[in-house]
C-alpha cells in the first residue's frame, strides 16, 4: 500500500531520532519515496549522511543557503503525507501556535496533504497541561497523532512518552493509505456551523455552534478520498484546501445552497445547527431601545434534512444530527423516521464534554436498520472517524 506513495519525513530534536534510520529503510523497502527534513536540533541526534544515504535523496535543513532556496510550498504539495517523527515538545508547541522559524515548520504550514505526528518526550512533559492542550490544538487542525507508548524513557523513568516503534509507524501508514481511498469518487455534502437570522442590521438570532464537528467530518471524508463540498455558516475555522467551501449566513441561504447539490451527492451529512425560526420582518435600520420592550414575530425556516429526505434517491446516504436536552433517544429515533434519514447522530447536552464549543463530543448513532451504537467521549476528529466508518459500512 506504500508503493509509489510520496512521504515527507520531518525529524525534530529528540533522542528518539536514533530510530529514524530504521524507519526510513522500512519505508523505502515498502516502495515509498521519502524526502527528509530535519530541524537544526535534530542533527545532534542522527546523521544527515545516514538519512540521505537510506532515503536516496538529499536531506533538507535550511530554508535557504548561499546556493539555493528550499521551496517549502512545493514540498508541502508534493507529498501524499507528511510524517513528523519524532515530534518533540518544542516543535509541538510551535505547530500549535503557527510559529515558522525553520524549514520543517514552514513545510508543515504549507502542506496540503494529511499530516501525521509521532510524539516523543519524557512522561512529565507528555502529561503537562500545555502539552495536552497543544496536542488537542494540532489535532483540531487535522493532524493525526500516533499514540505514544509506555516504557523506559531517556531520563531513566518508566512511563508514557515513548515514540511508537518504526514497525508500528509503518503499519499506521499502511492502514492510513488503505483507508484513505475508501471513498474515492464519492461526492459528499456537509453542512456546518450556525446560521444568523437578522433582527436588524446589528442584531441576529443564532446559537452557540462553532462548526468544529462539521469541519472535522468534512476533513475526514476528504482524507478518505471523497469529493467534499462544505456549506458553512459563520465560523472561525478554515477547511483544508481540498474541500470546496461555500460560505452562507442565513438558514435560507444554506437551504438554497444545499438544494443545488440535492441530486448529485452520494453522502450528505447535515451537521449544521440551522436556526429553526427567523424574524418575519427584519428591520432595515437599527431598532432603538424601547421603554416597554419590543415584540418579535418569527416564522419557521426551511427544514433542510426533511427536504432532502423527501427527494432522496436510491444510493444516496443521508445523515442528520440531533442535539437534545431530554428524552434524547426517543427524539432521535423519531427524527430518523420522520426525516427519512439513514443515520441520526445524537448529542446530549447532559453529557460532559459534548455539544457546542467543546473539542470533544459523545455520540450515540441510530440507523434505519434499527441499530444503536453508543461511543465514549472523544476528540471531535476521532468522532468524525467513527461516523465515517459507519458511513463506509452502510455504503
Amino acid at each position: 500500500m506504500l508503493k509509489g506513495k510520496k512521504i515527507i519525513l520531518g525529524i525534530t530534536g529528540s533522542i528518539a531520532a536514533y530510530k529514524i534510520p530504521l524507519l526510513v529503510r522500512q519505508l523505502i523497502k515498502a516502495g515509498a519515496a521519502v524526502k527528509v527534513i530535519m530541524t537544526p536540533a535534530a542533527t545532534d541526534f542522527v546523521s544527515k549522511l545516514t538519512l540521505s544515504t537510506l532515503s536516496k535523496s538529499p536531506v533538507l535543513i535550511d530554508l535557504f543557503n548561499e546556493q539555493s532556496w528550499a521551496n517549502h510550498v512545493q514540498l508541502g504539495r508534493w507529498a501524499d503525507a507528511m510524517l513528523i517523527a519524532p515530534l518533540s515538545c518544542n516543535t509541538l508547541s510551535k505547530m500549535a501556535v503557527g510559529q515558522c522559524d525553520n524549514l520543517l515548520l514552514a513545510t508543515y504550514l504549507s502542506a496540503t496533504c494529511p499530516v501525521i505526528a509521532a510524539p516523543a518526550m519524557d512522561e512529565d512533559m507528555w502529561h503537562h497541561p500545555s502539552a495536552k492542550k497543544n496536542v488537542q490544538l494540532i489535532s483540531s487542525y487535522g493532524c493525526r497523532i500516533i499514540p505514544v507508548a509506555y516504557g523506559e524513557l531517556a531520563s531513566g523513568l518508566i512511563g508514557d512518552g515513548r515514540m511508537a516503534e518504526p514497525e508500528e509507524i509503518v503499519q499506521y501508514l499502511f492502514d492510513f493509505f488503505s483507508t484513505n481511498q475508501s471513498l474515492k469518487n464519492k461526492k459528499a455534502l456537509v453542512t456546518a456551523g450556525p446560521t444568523y437570522e437578522a433582527i436588524d442590521p446589528v442584531r441576529f438570532i443564532s446559537n452557540h455552534s462553532t462548526g468544529k464537528m462539521g469541519y472535522a467530518l468534512a476533513g475526514e471524508l476528504a482524507a478518505r478520498g471523497a469529493d467534499v463540498t462544505l456549506i458553512s455558516g459563520p465560523v472561525a475555522i478554515t477547511p483544508g484546501s481540498n474541500i470546496n467551501l461555500i460560505p452562507v449566513t442565513t438558514a435560507q441561504e444554506m437551504y438554497e445552497a444545499c438544494m443545488q447539490y440535492s441530486d448529485t451527492y452520494d453522502i450528505a451529512i447535515m451537521a449544521a445547527a440551522v436556526a429553526d425560526y427567523t424574524p418575519v420582518n427584519p428591520e432595515p435600520q437599527k431598532i432603538k431601545k424601547a421603554v416597554n420592550g419590543i415584540q418579535l414575530e418569527l416564522k419557521k425556516t426551511a427544514d433542510i434534512l426533511a427536504s432532502f429526505g423527501k427527494i432522496k434517491r436510491t444510493g444516496q446516504l443521508l445523515i442528520g444530527f440531533a442535539l437534545e436536552t431530554n428524552n434524547e433517544k426517543e427524539f432521535a429515533q423519531k427524527k430518523l423516521e420522520e426525516k427519512n434519514a439513514d443515520v441520526i447522530v445524537l448529542n446530549s447536552l447532559k453529557n460532559k464534554g459534548a455539544g457546542f464549543g467543546h473539542n470533544t463530543n459523545k455520540i450515540t448513532v441510530f440507523d434505519k436498520r434499527g441499530r444503536e451504537k453508543e461511543f465514549e467521549t472523544k476528540h471531535k476528529n476521532e468522532v468524525a472517524k467513527d461516523i465515517v466508518d459507519i458511513i463506509t459500512e452502510l455504503l
